[in-house]
């Protein structure tokens, strides 16, 4: 197992025409590929952004039939890389909900492993902007690890970062690096993405890989902060793509950092239980009650 690679991150900015996507992953991914990537990556809903929730589900596809997880897997063998599949939706024959679904494929097209997005995104924004994937998307219920060439992967999508345990028991259970494909909107990306995404890496002394959707999408108007983004376990960003447009980049990787920034700060072996936590309130309200 070798511990250097070049990762390759493609950025896309998605319609709701499946056609038009592949063609544009097909595209970059062979870009990628010839700036040196061993290992493709693309965002969560690589194969499409619906114009709303009859859409997105009307528009699914069961994973035999699905053509954007035809392109990678072709792609990866036409290209001799490994992809990592953003996501794509995906109906499981005798469920209402769709799955929210991440592929990691060898570069012989194999299907390594497969990931449904656990934690969903119900939120409403302060301008306005709101959304309730759960009444779209049925929760996964799984962390997934998998073996590559280079070191184990753990597959994330998108709002998982916000719940910081996932990835240190990811850490915990053997990976180095931790891929989180997102559609991250404009606000929470401007206030958040870097800082979460360097925390991620940080904390669990993990190399963070997140390709990104970007800009205004055809067919649904929803806006991406893109950002494409490689840090490595120190905390450094080695890669950003923008936020303007689609593309891709392509960052040096060197596992070693790994064990070097664990060694500095070995919190991964600091753990300790204690208690749950315990309210203690001053005399006065006390003698109130």
């Amino acid at each position: 197992m070798t511990s250097t690679f070049k990762a390759g991150l493609i950025q896309t900015n998605v319609s709701n025409e499946m056609a038009e996507n592949v063609a544009f992953v097909r595209a970059e991914a062979r870009r990628a590929r010839d700036g040196g990537a061993d290992f493709i990556m693309t965002p969560e809903n690589t194969g499409l952004i619906g114009a709303n929730r009859a859409e997105t589900l009307q528009k699914a596809e069961t994973e035999e039939a699905h053509a954007m997880l035809a392109a990678a897997r072709a792609g990866a063998r036409e290209t001799g890389a490994w992809f990592l599949l953003g996501s794509i939706h995906v109906r499981v024959p005798g469920e209402e909900q769709i799955r929210n679904r991440s592929y990691l494929i060898d570069a012989a097209g194999g299907i390594v492993a497969s990931y449904d997005k656990i934690h969903m995104f119900d939120v409403q924004l302060a301008g306005g902007e709101s959304y309730r994937e759960s009444s779209t998307f049925r929760p996964g219920e799984k962390a997934v690890l998998a073996e590559t060439p280079w070191g184990v992967l753990g597959m994330t999508i998108c709002y998982d970062l916000r719940f910081p345990y996932l990835y240190r028991d990811l850490a915990h259970a053997g990976a180095t690096m931790l891929a989180i494909p997102s559609s991250f909107t404009v606000p929470t990306g401007k206030a958040h993405w870097h800082t979460l995404m360097r925390a991620r890496a940080i904390e669990t002394g993990c190399f963070v890989f997140a390709p990104a959707q970007v800009g205004t999408h055809k067919g649904s108007n929803r806006k991406t902060y893109g950002h494409s983004i490689v840090v490595a376990p120190w905390g450094e960003v080695l890669a950003d793509a923008g936020g303007e447009k689609a593309g891709f980049v392509v960052a040096e990787v060197d596992l070693g950092k790994v064990a070097e920034a664990r060694k500095m700060v070995p919190s991964l072996t600091h753990d300790r239980k204690y208690g749950a936590p315990e309210l203690h309130k001053p005399a006065i309200a006390k003698a109130a009650e």
